[in-house]
């Protein structure tokens, strides 16, 4: 693939042909917040936010739908790009809950953190009403708060994904416009099977995973990236740690493949139970008993063999 050479900040850079100014400026590290795009999913340039200053271009485009050309003059920081943002921000935060001391998101939400960045306070300049949408806490493994909802469109974006899953989807008009399921159930009456995905790659407090409730936040956890074992497929997923035991697991990555089953999600619960054995209990003659692995796996005369053929 050819490259085209542009400017950005000031810099010439080096870039292949084809690609996005947001995939241009990220990969010279050039920071551009982001809230709909995500990697390896669409990128629709509805919420705006990491719009640029190209020159030659009477607006402000969005860089995640926008293509680089050759000589292509960017500026990624500009007070006209600052000020656009900072309004965005503003807007959202004029219609959003403010009630970031307890959001299990609080340390790891987008729009705490570019709030900060561009210096967005409450309240804003603008007047906004709240919503005041019910809650949805009808089943056990995702806790939705649509009043935190940007309207983003990555949780519907990253269920479409998934071969004949599309579990929801933009519903309503104007302000009312919300996420939902089809005619507007709660998540337990829908065909969702709680992959968690949306929870993933929700950028604000809208969705929670109720198993790491309470457990820390953001900044207090440590993660290590493993490969599942309870099947073939192969999903790797992040062990969250605190204070070196276990808290739980989250999907590593939410755009692209199997990121974790309710399965392998909540099979860390094993660790802690406090009846658990050290070895695998079989049926015989109507009782769980203890056995030997070998036995409970099938290979006893194997390992049998084995060994004969050590000796």
């Amino acid at each position: 693939m050819a490259n085209v050479t542009l400017t950005i900040n000031g810099q010439k850079v080096s870039v292949p042909e084809g690609i996005t100014v947001l995939e241009a400026a990220q990969s010279h590290g050039f920071f551009v917040p982001t809230f709909c795009y995500e990697k390896d999913l669409t990128a629709p340039g509805a919420c705006r936010i990491c719009v640029v200053e190209i020159k030659g271009m009477r607006n402000l485009p969005p860089s995640c739908v926008t293509t680089v050309t050759p000589g292509m003059e960017i500026e990624t920081e500009s007070p006209a790009v600052f000020e656009a943002r900072k309004t965005i921000l503003e807007l959202l935060v004029a219609n959003h809950p403010l009630d970031c001391m307890t959001c299990e998101k609080s340390g790891s939400c987008k729009l705490q953190d570019y709030a900060y960045r561009y210096g967005v306070t409450s309240p804003t300049r603008f007047e906004g009403d709240k919503h005041k949408f019910a809650v949805d806490d009808s089943n056990p493994y995702v806790f939705r708060d649509l009043n935190k909802c940007i309207l983003c469109g990555k949780c519907v974006a990253t269920c479409r994904a998934v071969s004949d899953r599309n579990v929801i989807d933009f519903a309503f008009r104007g302000f009312n416009t919300k996420i939902a399921t089809f005619m507007d159930t709660e998540l337990k009456d829908s065909s969702c099977v709680y992959c968690n995905r949306c929870v993933a790659i929700c950028p604000v407090g809208a969705l929670s995973d109720k198993n790491m409730t309470g457990k820390g936040r953001g900044w207090e956890l440590d993660k290590k990236e493993v490969t599942c074992t309870f099947c073939d497929a192969g999903c790797k997923f992040d062990v969250n740690y605190r204070d070196g035991k276990v808290v739980g697991v989250t999907a590593n990555s939410a755009a692209s493949g199997r990121p974790l089953c309710l399965k392998g999600r909540l099979g860390t619960e094993f660790m802690n139970n406090p009846d658990k054995t050290a070895l695998p209990l079989i049926n015989k003659d109507g009782e769980f008993v203890e056995t030997s692995w070998e036995e409970a796996l099938g290979i006893g005369p194997i390992v049998e063999k084995i060994n004969a053929l050590k000796k």
